[in-house]
This record gives C-alpha cells, sequence and structure tokens, in this order.
C-alpha cells in the first residue's frame, strides 16, 4: 500500500441501513491500496481535521451540508459524491430544490449514480457544473441485495423466522410527520395555531404548497396504518406482525398499539434486508423497502387507502408500481392471503423489470463497489493524496471544523429530545468484533479480504486497511475496468471515458 494514498473517509448516518454496504466498500477499498477511515457520520466529523488528506465519500448533495463541504476542501480533502435518496424521488423541480445546492454540488468531484435515472436526472439541474463527471456504477446498498450476496444474511434470516414465525412485515415511512426529534420533521412544532409552522430538517429547500400537501398526506397515510396494524393482526391471528419503523421515526405510536396485542412487534434492529427474506410479506407505503423487496423476490404490498396520485405515483412512485397495489383493507387482507397460500408471489413482469432496470445499475457483472473503487483509482487517488490548500483556506477549514464538533457536542447533551439521543438511535455503539464478523462473513462468500484489518479509531470510528505489503491495486483491480460505465457530462449530454 502507497504511503501517499488517499484516505477513504466513508461516514455512516444510519446504521441498519448503510453499514453493512459500507463495510463491503471500505473492505474492497483497502484491498486496492486506500486506507479508509469508516463510522458514524457527526462522529467522523468531529475527527476530519485530523486525517491525513483524502477522499469523502457523501451521501447527499444538500444545503445543509454546504459549510461542511466547504470545511472539507479547505482542509485539502476531495469529495464525491451520491444521492442516499435518488431511487424514491419528488418532480425534478422539488427534487433539486430540496436535495441539491449550486454551492455544495460545486465541491463535488465526480457523482456515482444508481442507475441510468439517476444520471438522466441530475443532467437536468441548471446548476450542475458543466464538466461534472457522473458515473453509473449502482450503489453499495444495491450489492447487498444481489444472490451472490445474499447468504450474509443468512444466519439473521433463521434466528428472525425461529423468534417471529411466518410472519407478516409492516415497514413504516412517517418521520416527515412522526419524527425521532421534533426538528427533524416537515414542520417544527409551534405553539401559537396562528404562526405558520417553521420548517423542519426535512422539508428545507421545499415550496410551500408541496411541503404542506406533503405533510397532509403523510398524516391522512398514517392514520391508516394506525387502523391497519390492529385490524392485521385481528385477521391473521396465527401470525406475528412485526412493524419496523423508519430509522427516523418516533416509535411511540406504534408501541402504544403493540401494547394491546402480544403478537404485534415493534423493532427496528439490523439490516432490513433479513427481515425482507424472512417475512412471508412486506406491507407499505411509498418506501424503498417496496423496490427492495421487488428485487429479492419477497411479495411487496403498497397499501393506497387514502390515494393522491401526485404523491404516491409522481413522488413515491417507484416502489409502488413495482408492488402489488390494494386500495382498501378487504383487498390488502386477501392479498395477503393469496400470498400466505401460496398463490402469489412477489409482483412480476416485463414492465416492471424495464424499470427497476432503468433505475438500478449494477445488478449484475462487477460489484457497485468495485465500479465505484475503479473509478477512485482511474482518478490516481490510491496512488497520492489531493494537493495541500493554502495555509489561510487550511487554518479556517481547522478552526470551522473544530468550533462546530464543541458546539454539537453541546448541543447533543441538550435537556429532552436532543441529538445524542437522535445519534444513538440511528448509529448505536458497535464493537470491533462485531465488524470482524461481519468482514469474515463477506470474505467467505467473495472467497477474499483474508489481508484486511479493521480497528478502533476513536468512538464510533474505524480504521479499515490492508496488512498486505504488496500494491494490490493492480492485481485486484475489477472486471469493471475493462467495461465501460460511463462518465456522463452536463455539456451537450456527452458521454465521456473513464
Amino acid at each position: 500500500m502507497s504511503d501517499s494514498a488517499s484516505t477513504l473517509i466513508i461516514p455512516v448516518e444510519s446504521q441498519v441501513r448503510e453499514l453493512d454496504a459500507k463495510i463491503l466498500l471500505s473492505c474492497i477499498a483497502a484491498e486496492r491500496g486506500f486506507p479508509v477511515l469508516m463510522g458514524s457520520r457527526a462522529f467522523t466529523h468531529f475527527q476530519v481535521a485530523s486525517v491525513p488528506r483524502g477522499v469523502y465519500v457523501a451521501k447527499s448533495m444538500r444545503s445543509l451540508s454546504n459549510s461542511m463541504f466547504k470545511a472539507l476542501r479547505q482542509l485539502g480533502h476531495d469529495i464525491v459524491a451520491w444521492e442516499e435518496e435518488a431511487l424514491v424521488h419528488p418532480p425534478a423541480d422539488t427534487y433539486f430544490t430540496l436535495r441539491l445546492s449550486p454551492a455544495t454540488v460545486k465541491k463535488v468531484s465526480h457523482i456515482f449514480a444508481w442507475g441510468q435515472e439517476n444520471a438522466d436526472l441530475l443532467r437536468q439541474y441548471p446548476e450542475l457544473p458543466q464538466d461534472m463527471p457522473i458515473h453509473i456504477t449502482g450503489n453499495p446498498r444495491g450489492d447487498m441485495l444481489r444472490p451472490e450476496l445474499r447468504p450474509y444474511f443468512d444466519p439473521e434470516v433463521s434466528r428472525l423466522r425461529g423468534l417471529y414465525g411466518d410472519f407478516i412485515l409492516i415497514n413504516t415511512n412517517f418521520s416527515d410527520v412522526n419524527p425521532f426529534i421534533p426538528s427533524i420533521g416537515l414542520f417544527k412544532p409551534s405553539k401559537d395555531a396562528r404562526k405558520t409552522a417553521k420548517r423542519g430538517q426535512s422539508g428545507i429547500g421545499m415550496n410551500q404548497q408541496f411541503a404542506e400537501g406533503l405533510r397532509d398526506h403523510k398524516l391522512a397515510v398514517l392514520e391508516d396504518f394506525k387502523q391497519l396494524i390492529p385490524a392485521l393482526a385481528q385477521a391473521f391471528p396465527g401470525r406475528t406482525i412485526v412493524v419496523r419503523p423508519h430509522p427516523s421515526e418516533s416509535y411511540q405510536i406504534y408501541q402504544e398499539i403493540a401494547a394491546w396485542n402480544e403478537r404485534i412487534v415493534v423493532i427496528n434492529e439490523g439490516n432490513v434486508i433479513p427481515w425482507l427474506l424472512a417475512a412471508k410479506a412486506l406491507v407499505h407505503n411509498g418506501c424503498t423497502t417496496g423496490l427492495e423487496a421487488y428485487v429479492l423476490g419477497v411479495p411487496a404490498i403498497s397499501y393506497l387507502a387514502t390515494l393522491n396520485e401526485f404523491y404516491d405515483y409522481d413522488f413515491q412512485g417507484l416502489p409502488t408500481k413495482l408492488s402489488h397495489q390494494c386500495f382498501n383493507f378487504a383487498e390488502l387482507q386477501n392479498t395477503v392471503q393469496r400470498v400466505l397460500a401460496g398463490e402469489l408471489g412477489s409482483a412480476d413482469g416485463a414492465e416492471r423489470q424495464a424499470l427497476i432496470d432503468y433505475y438500478l445499475a449494477a445488478q449484475q457483472g462487477p460489484l457497485a463497489c468495485e465500479r465505484i473503487v475503479d473509478v477512485l483509482e482511474s482518478c490516481g487517488y490510491s496512488e497520492k493524496q489531493p494537493p495541500r490548500s493554502p495555509i489561510g483556506a487550511y487554518v479556517q477549514g481547522w478552526l470551522f471544523t473544530k468550533l462546530k464538533a464543541a458546539l454539537t457536542n453541546l448541543y447533543m447533551r441538550r435537556p429532552g429530545p436532543n441529538r445524542l439521543a437522535y445519534h444513538d438511535h440511528r448509529f448505536p455503539e458497535i464493537p470491533v468484533t462485531e465488524i470482524e464478523h461481519k468482514i469474515a462473513r463477506f470474505g467467505q462468500l467473495l472467497h477474499r479480504f483474508d489481508h484486511i484489518k479493521i480497528e478502533q479509531h476513536s468512538k464510533h470510528l474505524f480504521m479499515v486497511r490492508s496488512t498486505d505489503k504488496r500494491r494490490t491495486g493492480q492485481g485486484l483491480r475489477s472486471a469493471a475496468a475493462n467495461e465501460s460505465y460511463p462518465a456522463v457530462s452536463n455539456e451537450n449530454n456527452k458521454l465521456l471515458p473513464d
């Protein structure tokens, strides 16, 4: 491994959703000669001024990241990014103001797209720099859905089936109106009903009409699900109903429902994939898990008792279109009965397959993780660090990150629902031994990673390296290096070679 290789900085915001995929990305990058810092996004930002110059892998390009992206560049780090929420997104005009910021995008060197649809959408962004390369690589989370990696979850699938039997899984997606802490919802609570509610974190960038309409629709659908959960338990007395809230949701509503029926279980433990593989059926409303269930071949049902075609199809349409659709409880009950009887499997058809192929790249061939690391290698990051910043800029970035860390630590410990509780809800402490176990499972499946070592860097952060002293990158360059997954430039919509 070259001593001058760029450090790959891989932050994780939601442990249950992102960690397994980012462990896989970390191992593949380390195998190619990159030292990798991986762990909690918040704690990564606490330490980023002390990390050797490298490449920060961002999961979004929202305006909320403007100041941190500026500081990262001042410290000498380059930034590459993908859009975590790109698979289920609102219409383009709302998506651009909600998920993209001109100031943030301009600080990014490369964008990795989930698929062709993601790249086509980004090319429409008026503020996209003309020379911005968009690489259609797929996403590490997509790798976890592939047939060759599904056995990674076998022990967990067996454990869940042993605990809950042939259970029905309900995935909720109401963090906009049922947030873990009030400030992250669409609107912040207001004691004065006469005043216009201030926008919360998830509503920043939406126009008022869209945000208010989405809030009203989500509240109505939440009420549908509050009735649905006990109704399913009553309709299927021999089955456990597992309610898995969104990682950013409050559990209280669901726990109050579960208190009346011991066969209703509320839990958000681990990655959703083993839960999907273990379940007999999934019930959702516009949730990304509907797409994941489709790829895994698990019967998924989108419950649309309150239908708004704009929000349910134009906004959250992809997972709904990939699922069986039910518009009242009688339809839902009948569909679940057919699934449990073995008469109905997952939704299928050529139209659905064409849809998933448009949205999700790297379903076969080289892993998305391999393709991403290929791009990083082709840019020379495995051989050298980004150039140093001018001393004045570096000092500004250093001071900003240190001040931000101090203020964030104070804010995390405010009385009442606070950011520390929210952080620990999304990224509970995990020991090195557990991550080592995950790496070993990947290694057994892929017949690699024998030389990968992980160690604790600091609280919630880990260093991943290769112990093989030889230059490993060239020999392990994936077959994707011989393929064309193009970098797309905004200028004249040309395809540029990697």
